[in-house]
């Protein structure tokens, strides 16, 4: 295999950062031959099962088949989820932003809401998130926040919920209690290989410096030595508050800085090449795709996929797995597909 030849090459390690990304993806296709050989043997046991079952009438033998055939079903189905996530950054880590719409408060504490839920789904994906950026609320909330996702697949997943999500309940900041509508945008970058060329002239920067605001507390780390960066021919800023040092401060900023040039560079060639073939559709980010309503009844719906749940509590601690997955499955609504003519 030739893989395996260049691993077993005597120069292989005098690169040691190439040797470490070939590696990684040497484990990725293992796992991959491995869950795919995993119901293969499955298949080979339901299979002979199925012929003791129906040779000797055994009911305990087919109801084993019962339980194996949806094993095998659910590790299809996994590996048919894994066959989505094959675009060139899917397996990545990736940058998440989030920005209170207009309104004030009510859109600050809807901001803040969702990155909770954020770092919540985080945690029950077993990735682990760092906020790099966060801007306090006037009065309560945040006014935007940005963190890094370090987990395999992150940026496959969390690309799902790139947009712009809204509220809807009694506001606990309005003494009247009357219900009020808030957005807040998702912005999603993949972290990008050093391999990429982004060319980023030293000109086009402005570097400033800046003691970290805002709450603080457990995520972010209050120092002296806040970078925020700003391209000047796009106006893209990217800020980085969390490490101990300017320097650290700076190299995360800048990896921020290059995804966001990348992924902007990837939405205008997808721009161009629409208008080139006369399709007119949303291109970016700038479309709702969930409604999240707390009042008069309780459910979170998605615009794109029509997957909804009542289960509001759960969805706002992170349970966004059944979103993520039905459209990255491509699941459309009905109203949409098979709606009569």
């Amino acid at each position: 295999m030739e893989m395996e030849a260049r691993i077993a090459s005597p120069g292989f390690w005098d690169d040691a950062e190439a040797s470490q990304k070939l590696l990684r993806e040497r484990t990725s296709l293992e796992k991959t031959v491995e869950g795919w050989e995993r119901l293969r043997r499955l298949l080979d046991d339901v299979k002979v099962l199925i012929e003791l079952g129906s040779e000797a009438q055994d009911e305990a033998t087919l109801q084993e088949v019962k339980a194996l055939n949806d094993t095998l079903e659910e590790g299809v189905s996994q590996a048919e989820f894994r066959r989505m996530l094959s675009g060139p950054h899917d397996r990545n880590s990736c940058f998440v932003s989030i920005n209170a719409g207009a309104g004030g408060t009510e859109a600050q504490d809807w901001a803040e809401m969702l990155l909770r839920m954020y770092l919540r789904y985080c945690e029950k994906k077993g990735w682990k998130a760092d906020i790099t950026e966060l801007q306090a609320g006037d009065e309560a909330g945040i006014k935007n926040a940005t963190f890094t996702i370090d987990g395999e697949f992150s940026y496959g997943y969390m690309k799902a919920e790139a947009g712009i999500h809204r509220l809807v309940r009694i506001s606990p900041f309005d003494n009247n209690a009357r219900r009020h509508t808030s957005f807040a945008s998702v912005f999603v970058f993949p972290e990008i290989e050093d391999d990429i060329d982004v060319k980023i002239a030293d000109s086009d920067l402005r570097i400033d410096t800046y003691r970290s605001g805002g709450a603080g507390g457990q995520h972010v780390n209050v120092t002296d030595s806040a970078v925020r960066i700003t391209h000047i021919p796009t106006g893209i800023v990217a800020a980085c508050q969390n490490e101990r040092s300017q320097h650290m401060n700076k190299a995360t900023a800048m990896r921020m800085l290059r995804a966001k040039l990348y992924e902007r560079e990837l939405e205008e060639r997808a721009a161009r090449a629409a208008e080139l073939g006369g399709e007119k559709k949303d291109i970016g980010w700038g479309s709702q795709i969930r409604s999240y309503v707390l009042h008069p009844y309780r459910m979170v719906k998605d615009l794109r996929t029509g997957v909804e749940t009542g289960n509001t509590d759960a969805v706002l601690d992170g349970e966004l797995e059944q979103f993520i997955v039905a459209f990255l499955m491509g699941v459309r609504r009905y109203d949409q597909e098979n709606a009569p003519s």
